[in-house]
């Protein structure tokens, strides 16, 4: 079901309590020279929208939220991004909409890493505001772990941010936005383990960076190892270890 196409009568008929209502976090904000600002946007809806077809019946699906906490890429021209309390509250607002509408089961469908602190902080807010409704935060790139372990062909640091994973994605999803042509290999490539930088590597210290203290053009990773059918093989693994995700938070 997707609450864009639907009446408010719609919505009163559709049993929200007995849904996994999903809301899409993306982002507007630079990502590289060959990839556009609404990259993160556009693949965190395309797996949501796999999602919801695949159970049309079981996910109300909510438009995708397209603006992030993306303040680290304000030094790029183009970013367009909420400060941390704003969005906090912004997600706090929205979980509520949704949460008067009857939703029991919520889950925040993340698909940029700035959005990680600012949303699970909204998440506490919400347990104390609504503690009947199940609200949960994840990435997709966290849920999908083992596919993106299976697909890439980088090394440490070559998944990133504009990477060979997130450009493969596009390749599938979105061809006529992306400038292969452009594409550079950029980032920090740190070997120890506090200061490397890649999607799958948890770093065990915490410091904030702005990201062209990491990156001069951008990109973290290597996007010249994208290509349309690994971005296919990405895409298909991301879209089912996800879903089987939601089937088990259906049954919470």
């Amino acid at each position: 079901m997707l609450l864009n196409r639907m009446s408010w009568p719609d919505v009163k008929r559709a049993r929200i309590a007995q849904k996994v209502v999903v809301l899409p976090l993306g982002s507007f904000e630079q990502h590289g020279p060959h990839l556009p600002f609404t990259t993160d946007t556009d693949i965190v809806t395309g797996i949501a929208r796999a999602l919801e077809r695949k159970r049309p019946g079981k996910i109300l699906l909510l438009p995708t939220l397209w603006v992030g906490h993306s303040t680290h890429h304000l030094t790029f021209p183009g970013t367009l991004s909420a400060h941390q309390m704003p969005y906090i509250q912004l997600l706090v607002e929205l979980c509520g909409c949704v949460a008067g509408m009857g939703a029991k089961k919520v889950f925040l469908l993340n698909g940029h890493g700035g959005n990680d602190v600012p949303a699970r902080a909204a998440l506490r807010e919400l347990k104390c505001a609504f503690p009947a409704v199940r609200f949960v935060f994840a990435s997709y790139w966290s849920l999908a772990a083992k596919t993106i372990r299976a697909v890439r062909e980088s090394g440490p640091g070559g998944i990133g941010h504009a990477c060979e994973m997130e450009t493969s994605l596009m390749l599938h999803l979105h061809p006529d936005r992306v400038k292969m042509s452009l594409a550079r290999r950029d980032g920090p490539r740190h070997a120890d383990a506090y200061r490397r930088v890649d999607m799958q590597h948890a770093r065990p210290a915490y410091f904030v960076e702005e990201f062209h203290e990491m990156s001069k053009s951008g990109v973290i990773g290597d996007p010249r190892l994208a290509a349309p059918e690994k971005g296919k093989r990405f895409f298909e693994g991301i879209v089912a270890e996800v879903g089987v995700f939601v089937e088990a938070f259906a049954k919470w």
